[in-house]
């Protein structure tokens, strides 16, 4: 099952992505859903469970509420999880980029503020303090159900779903001192997720997909997950031995690369499988 949020009539409500268009999901009494809240009320997994016993024939009948893809505006996919976690230098050759020594025994965590959160196509602002912002395509991870001290081989079962992420840094603050980190991260803008909630059943083999940072439409560097120090499903597990996870929390995996991005660009996530993301970028 694939699930986005959309803005209909004004307002932002969760959808399920069906080959035509996207299906705004509602209350038995009409009201929209809200897809963070749909998480965190584990509602979530009774719609996976029917939409799995879901055949063609009914999913054909929902055409007349599907809004045709041309029709629809993505938003985020929520705008108020409890924790952001990033992963920093996950893939050897993005160490390299900042000339720094990738980690090999304990991932590289960071948290960044849900005020840094922006959806597709909405605009990244460099900010004034920074001459050099870099944009990195990453896999990201949505916690589904409550998990604290899981194993590698459980992971799976507490990930709702995966999907694209654009990770911003102000580079040249963070070369100053590398205890800037917080601060490179967070300015507002900073985090781009959705448009798609891909369920894990939908990906096949994690280890398998290609994750590329673009720019301007050409891909600048690109990877697979296979080739992460730390695995997506070691990251759950690790993290949820530090802290309890909850419903819709993000784990944002690390980039294959990053690139400067300047007023007047487009940068974008792409991984095989899922539909871009993409946000221009203004000074």
């Amino acid at each position: 099952m694939k699930l986005a949020t959309i803005r209909q009539n004004g307002e932002e409500t969760a959808a399920v992505i069906l080959p035509d268009g996207a299906m705004p999901v509602r209350e038995p009494d009409g009201k929209r859903v809200d897809l963070f809240s749909f998480l965190e009320s584990g509602r979530f997994y009774y719609l996976l469970d029917l939409w799995s016993e879901t055949s063609d024939a009914n999913v054909k009948s929902f055409s007349e509420r599907t809004i045709p893809f041309s029709e629809v505006e993505y938003r985020p996919l929520y705008r108020r999880p409890r924790k952001i976690w990033g992963i920093g230098l996950n893939y050897v050759e993005h160490a390299g980029d900042l000339e720094e020594t990738p980690p090999s025994e304990e991932p590289a965590s960071f948290m960044r503020p849900d005020t840094a959160i922006i959806g597709p196509g909405e605009e990244i602002r460099l900010p004034e303090q920074s001459e050099r912002v870099t944009g990195e395509a990453e896999l990201g991870i949505v916690i589904g159900r409550e998990a604290r001290n899981v194993s590698e081989n459980e992971a799976p079962s507490v990930v709702a779903g995966l999907t694209t992420v654009l990770d911003m840094t102000a580079e040249d603050i963070l070369r100053k001192n590398p205890r800037y980190l917080t601060r490179a991260k967070s300015f507002d803008t900073f985090f781009s997720f959705g448009p798609h909630l891909v369920t894990p059943d939908e990906v096949g083999e994690i280890g398998d997909l290609t994750v590329a940072t673009v720019l301007n439409g050409e891909v600048w560097r690109e990877n697979v997950v296979s080739n992460m120090t730390f695995s997506p499903w070691f990251l759950v597990s690790f993290h949820s031995k530090v802290m309890t996870l909850l419903p819709g929390d993000v784990i944002s995996t690390g980039t294959p690369g990053a690139v400067e991005i300047r007023d007047g660009d487009v940068v974008s996530c792409r991984i095989d499988g899922f539909e871009p993301l993409s946000n221009p970028v203004r000074r």
